[in-house]
């Protein structure tokens, strides 16, 4: 398979979270691990204010820039597409997101499908819950937010809303504004 005349369709699922934070969504087999990081931030609705890497069998790809704060090697992102990582459905990598709060995530690769000219990629076709706000500490750290939000009396309260965009709600996912910013990416 050449990935270029595929669709890979994706389950990202956040991990640990609960109830769970998801997307599903597709992508051109042959785009770049870089290309797919940005997607993922869109899809996830991270802002891609941290660094990140994707984890396969223990080889790390992401931005060879920051190889150094981490003391690891690492495999420019750019130079690998994830049809080079993921060649067969149910294949999982791992994908980490700020690795002070260490949101991983978990990349499914569900289905490989022949390439249809109606369908737009990227694309995101289904998802739940809003993404956790940058900064929060970590699924704990969501975990405590999301306790906090549901007694207005704790004297963390007025701090967490001021803090947080004021339009948060941990239960929303919102798929057209998800697809109206992938319309902005091109699919190389």
């Amino acid at each position: 398979m050449t990935g270029k005349n595929e669709i890979y369709q994706f389950k990202v699922t956040l991990k640990d979270s609960s109830p769970t934070i998801w997307r599903r969504f597709q992508v051109v087999g042959n785009i770049s691990l870089c290309k797919m990081h940005e997607i993922i931030q869109i899809v996830m609705g991270w802002t891609d204010s941290h660094l990140h890497q994707f984890i396969d069998k223990g080889i790390f790809y992401g931005n060879s820039e920051d190889d150094d704060f981490r003391g690891t090697e690492i495999l420019d992102e750019k130079k690998f597409k994830i049809n080079q990582i993921l060649t067969e459905q149910k294949q999982k990598i791992v994908y980490e997101y700020d690795f002070g709060d260490s949101w991983e995530h978990e990349l499914v690769l569900e289905k490989i499908i022949s390439k249809d000219k109606k369908i737009n990629t990227p694309i995101c076709i289904e998802g739940e819950r809003a993404c956790p706000p940058e900064d929060c500490g970590g699924i704990g750290g969501y975990e405590d937010l999301l306790e906090t939000l549901k007694k207005p009396d704790d004297p963390e309260y007025e701090n967490l809303i001021e803090w947080l965009d004021e339009d948060f709600d941990p239960n929303i996912f919102n798929l057209n504004e998800i697809n109206r910013k992938l319309k902005r990416i091109k699919n190389t």
